[in-house]
């Protein structure tokens, strides 16, 4: 994991964080908090769910392209060593 990659989910979490402890010290009704976090929590699993396919589809197109240079590189050295 990059720095940047730490940096960032380091932020996420404080944010995270800084949220969930807003809303435990907000003067509202116990039944409406509940919700609002529910609400909340959902909200991050579905963004987090969506970053997760997108780095998934980023790594399966890089792994696809670097398979094909290293079969390009390969059948080079194949016509070279003929």
């Amino acid at each position: 994991m990059t720095n940047r990659n730490k940096i960032l989910l380091g932020v996420i979490g404080a944010a995270a964080a800084g949220v969930v402890v807003g809303m435990l010290l907000a003067p509202e009704k116990g039944k409406d908090m509940r919700k609002k976090i529910k609400k909340t929590t959902g909200d991050w699993a579905d963004t987090v769910s969506h970053l997760f396919e997108k780095g998934k589809h980023k790594a399966e197109a890089k792994a696809k392209e670097l398979k094909n240079i290293a079969e390009e590189k390969v059948n080079r050295a194949k016509e070279s060593l003929s």
